[in-house]
Parts: structure tokens; C-alpha cells; sequence
């Protein structure tokens, strides 16, 4: 048997595995891992200037593709703990990735030595398995366990903790006869798609719920096509977008508090049946659940069998994968149409379409300071259906969602239940490494922005090419926008006057000096009629310099974004679309 090391025969398993690229920073007790990352070859790494950057790339890397698992590298102590946002942010979105860290030797692990901490009991209520490896002949199994556990069932991320004897000590391992374990997924019946679909059946308006499920199961195709042939409209969740693209004309619009639109509101409060696929009904898609629930019945399929119930009892639930799911629906849905049983919902899925093009949000303003509206109208101009967008939280990410245009799946990739500020920039770079010919948008307000900056000179580094639009109104907007209810606007005021930067008057940091030092570029915007062309430029500096691009548009200090406690009240804050000119870049041109 081949002898080598417990960290090579790790990287080994990697490659076997399928990881080409990972994502880190190295110290002393994870050197004996980057020693032998770099004698195996075969897996590029990125240094990252911070491990939960290194965390959210992974994420990012992950989200980009099918099959992708990001891996992140982190030495101990304060590295892993630093990596606990990624793996709280991947398991929230039932995103796999792999953390590896550093620990201090074996025998002092639990003797106060330097950077030791008992990570393994921090990560376990963020992840699927998290281990301390105690005797380097188990690297082999924990490893290949971990993909087993990250592929199977709902997906998520797991933790593996090397103390650096460990990785030190040499094993038997053969890499040419290694294999990956079987995944398991859990499969719906024929019996299960048939009662499920009964339920269809009998309703006279249906929708079907798309969750972010689909797009991990690559179902998406399968999705659109039982869409088709039973003509049910869909309602896309936040992490659903991109599964039936914005124009198609079963595409009913989102539905929620937040990242929603009046006609996906209205045309869900119109339903009477509800099949949701691998989704999780979300608060911030439900609202309240009386409004939601009310009148309607719903049929939930979810790969977690516990995940059925847990927000509110389904009138029959499914556990399985979306796409075997899927494939049974299709087949069933088939037949049905072959045996003429399917009823026409031509008139209920054209009243959706109707509601589209008549309940639009104006984003069309010539304001200056800008309306963050305009921004998003001038982006959905400057960049096309191919475009990935990626973003976190806040009001720049409510209104991108409220406004911008999304035709596959993931191309929007958005942090949807944790929204840790910051995440932005490094998931953009992961997605970027991911698919480098792609055009990759991020999007920020300027306090998510500010909180992990230091990461886009790791594009500058490593050659990272993406446009990233910065709206900046020197505000924690959304927390500003909360604190209305409780009368107060207190402590969320980031105005100053930079001595450095007059000019700037109270928008306070110069972000084009701090990019620039970066070693990237950036453009600055104060007129909305400058947009475009700024974007255009983006794009071509991106090309011809491969680093991250920033365009600051510089906003009006308040705005209040579309947003409600219930999804039947929704507070409309800005005057609507009432003619064709306020919406140019709507999805259905206005009809009035």
C-alpha cells in the first residue's frame, strides 16, 4: 500500500472528488495541508484576506454551477471561528461546502494551547457534520463521509478539524482505488406524484411555488415543462429565481414582504391550491400565515422529510428531490394530457399575465441625488439575459429583486436566509472563479459593502474580472427603514465630510480612492443619465483589465422601498407606474 501523509492522502480525496479549486488562507498549524495542496497539484487555490471571505467564496463557488462544492481552508482558532458565518449562510440555503481547519497538536487540544478551540462543538448546530480528527488512519473515511453527507439528502456544509499532528502523520492510503460513496436522495412514488396532482386536478386556480430546490437539483427544465403542459402559473421563491425566466408566460412574479411584486402578490391572493417544490415558506415570502394560507389548499414537496410541517401543515406532503419529483409530475402530467383530463387554465394563467402588465412599480425618475429605482432600470438596459447577478441583504437587494430581471437559474445568487452583510463581494468572486466568461454583477448598498472590501484585492490578485454597482446613500438603509415603526432613526447614519475628499460633501467614505488602492477600478455616478455609459465602461474595463469594477452611484439619502408585515399590504412608499415611460424596462410593457 502507497504511504503518505494523513493531509496528502486528504488532497488526494479532494481531487477525487471532483475539487479543482479552494479557497483560504494559510497558518501554522494548517501548513502541513498547504504543503501538501502544493506538492499534489491538480487543486488551484485563492488567498482570501479574511476567512469568512474565503468562506462566502466557497459559497459563491458552490452556488454557480451544478456539482460545484466550494472549499474553504482556514488554520485554528480564530480562522474557523471566523468561518462560522459561511457555514451558518450555507446551511441556511442548503448550500455544500467543505471547511478545513487547523488545530493545535492532539495531546494539547484541551490544555489552553495557543489558537486551540473546541471548533468542532461551535461549527455542529451550523452544519451537517463537524469532526476534531483524532487518528490520521480516520482522515480518509471522515472525508469521504463528508461528501456523502454534503450531496445527500438536503444539502449542506460540513467542518473537518486536522490538528496539525494529524495531518503530519503518515498512513496507508491507495488513491488510484478510492470512490466516492453513493448519494442518497429520497425518491416520491408514483402513488405520491398521482394524489399530489389530484389536488391539481380539482383546484380552478393553481400555482406552483418554485423554491431554490429545483435549481440545487438541476430540475429547472423539468420544472418549466410540467409548467407547460399543465398551464400553471409559477410563483419563483428569492432562491427560486431563475427557474421559469421573467418573460416566460407562465412566470406569475414573485411573491412577499420584500423581494416581491404587486402582480405576484395579487395573483397569489387569488389562488386556490398551492404545489410548493422544494421550497421552505419562508417568513419573508409568507407573511403572516392567515393571509397566506387562507382559502387555498397546498400540496408541499421537500427533499428533508422534517421540513414538511414545520412552518404549517400542508394538506399532503412528499419527501423527496426535486427532480425525481419532477420527473414523475412530468410523466404523470403527460398522461393526463393524452387522455384529454387536463383542464384549461388558459384564462386563469392570461389573468396573471394581465395583473403583470398592469400592477408595475415606477422606476423611471430623473431625480438628483438618484432614486435607487433608476439605477435598476439602467442596469436591466446595460446588462443582458446572461448576466449573473449575486447580493446579500438589504434595501439594494430588496429593490435589485423588486426590479431587476432574472432568465436562469443561478443567475441570481443571493444569501437568503442568513443575509450577513459583506457577503457580497467574496460570493462574487467565488461565482467568478466559477464561471470565468461570465458576465457577474454584484450589487450592494455601501454598508455591505464596506464590511468585507478588503477582499477585492484578492480580484486585483488573482485576476477576478466583475462589475459590482455600489448604491450609496451613506445609510444603513433597511435598519433605518425599520426603525420607523419604532420612531426612531438612531445610530444608522453613516454621513461624515471626509477631509481627504470635499467634494464628496457628507457621503463620507471616497469608496473610487479606497477601490483603486485595492488595485481595481471604479467610476462614480452622480446624475442617472450618466448610468449607462458608466456601465458600459465597466464592462469594458472588466474585460481589459480582469479586476473587480466598482460603479458608485451616489443616491438620495432616504428612500423607503416597497415593503408590508402581511402580503396583502405591502406599503407602496413612491408614486406607481400609471403610463409606459415610468416602467421602460418592465418584464410586460404597462398596460393602462
Amino acid at each position: 500500500m502507497p504511504r503518505m501523509t494523513a493531509a496528502r492522502a486528504a488532497v488526494e480525496i479532494l481531487k477525487r472528488e471532483g475539487v479543482t479549486n479552494a479557497f483560504g488562507v494559510p497558518g501554522a498549524a494548517i501548513n502541513p495541508f498547504y504543503k501538501a495542496l502544493q506538492e499534489g497539484g491538480g487543486i488551484d487555490h485563492t488567498l482570501a484576506r479574511h476567512v469568512e471571505g474565503a468562506s462566502h467564496m466557497a459559497e459563491g463557488y458552490t452556488r454557480a454551477n451544478p456539482g460545484n462544492i466550494g472549499v474553504c481552508i482556514g488554520t485554528s482558532g480564530p480562522a474557523g471561528t471566523d468561518m462560522i458565518t459561511g457555514l451558518y449562510s450555507a446551511i441556511g440555503d442548503s448550500i455544500p461546502i467543505l471547511c478545513i481547519t487547523g488545530q493545535a497538536p492532539t495531546a494539547v487540544i484541551h490544555k489552553e494551547d495557543f489558537q486551540a478551540v473546541d471548533i468542532a462543538s461551535i461549527a455542529k448546530p451550523v452544519t451537517k457534520a463537524a469532526t476534531t480528527v483524532l487518528e490520521a488512519a480516520q482522515v480518509p473515511g471522515v472525508f469521504q463521509q463528508a461528501f456523502h453527507l454534503m450531496r445527500s439528502g438536503r444539502p449542506g456544509p460540513v467542518l473537518i478539524d486536522l490538528p496539525i499532528d494529524v495531518q503530519l502523520t503518515e498512513i496507508e492510503f491507495d488513491p488510484e482505488t478510492y470512490e466516492p460513496l453513493a448519494v442518497y436522495k429520497p425518491a416520491a412514488t408514483r402513488a405520491q406524484i398521482e394524489k399530489a396532482v389530484s389536488f391539481l386536478l380539482d383546484s380552478e386556480r393553481p400555482l406552483i411555488v418554485a423554491g431554490g430546490g429545483i435549481i440545487n437539483a438541476d430540475a429547472s427544465d423539468l420544472l418549466v415543462e410540467f409548467a407547460e403542459i399543465t398551464g400553471t402559473p409559477v410563483i419563483p421563491t428569492l432562491m427560486g429565481w431563475g427557474t421559469i425566466a421573467d418573460d416566460h408566460e407562465l412566470n406569475a412574479g414573485m411573491v412577499g414582504l420584500q423581494t416581491s411584486h404587486r402582480y405576484g402578490n395579487a395573483t397569489f391572493l387569488e389562488s386556490d391550491f398551492v404545489l410548493g417544490i422544494g421550497n421552505r415558506w419562508a417568513n419573508r415570502h409568507t407573511g403572516g400565515l392567515d393571509v397566506y394560507t387562507k382559502g387555498r389548499k397546498f400540496v408541499h414537496v421537500d427533499i428533508e422529510p422534517t421540513q414538511i410541517g414545520k412552518i404549517f401543515a400542508p394538506d399532503y406532503g412528499i419527501a423527496s428531490d426535486a427532480k425525481a419529483a419532477l420527473e414523475l409530475f412530468v410523466e404523470v402530467a403527460k398522461e393526463l394530457k393524452a387522455a384529454g383530463r387536463l383542464p384549461d387554465r388558459s384564462e386563469w394563467a392570461a389573468s396573471a399575465q394581465e395583473r403583470k402588465a398592469t400592477l408595475q412599480r415606477r422606476t423611471h425618475f430623473d431625480n438628483v441625488p438618484m432614486k435607487p429605482q433608476r439605477v435598476y432600470e439602467e442596469m436591466n438596459k446595460a446588462f443582458g439575459p446572461q448576466t449573473r447577478y449575486v447580493t446579500t441583504i438589504g434595501l439594494s437587494q430588496i429593490a435589485g429583486a423588486q426590479m431587476l430581471h432574472v432568465y436562469k437559474p443561478r443567475h441570481w445568487i443571493n444569501c437568503g436566509q442568513a443575509g450577513p452583510l459583506g457577503w457580497t463581494i467574496p460570493a462574487a468572486l467565488g461565482v467568478a472563479t466559477a464561471d470565468p466568461e461570465a458576465t457577474v454583477v454584484a450589487l450592494s448598498g455601501d454598508y455591505d459593502f464596506q464590511f468585507m472590501l478588503e477582499e477585492l484585492a484578492v480580484g486585483a490578485q488573482h485576476r477576478i474580472p466583475y462589475v459590482h454597482v455600489l448604491v450609496n446613500n451613506a445609510y444603513l438603509g433597511l435598519i433605518r427603514q425599520a426603525q420607523r415603526n419604532l420612531d426612531i432613526n438612531f445610530q444608522v447614519n453613516l454621513e461624515f465630510e471626509n477631509i481627504n475628499s470635499p467634494e464628496l460633501g457628507v457621503y463620507g467614505v471616497d469608496h473610487v480612492k479606497v477601490v483603486e488602492g485595492l488595485g481595481c477600478k471604479a467610476i462614480r455616478v452622480t446624475e442617472p443619465d450618466q448610468l449607462l455609459a458608466a456601465f458600459e465602461e465597466a464592462k469594458k474595463l472588466a474585460a481589459e483589465y480582469r479586476v473587480p469594477v466598482v460603479v458608485e452611484a451616489i443616491l438620495e439619502r432616504v428612500t423607503n422601498i416597497s415593503m408590508g408585515v402581511q402580503i396583502d399590504g405591502v406599503n407602496e412608499w413612491e408614486d406607481l407606474a400609471t403610463e409606459p415611460g415610468h416602467a421602460p424596462t418592465s418584464i410586460r410593457p404597462l398596460k393602462v
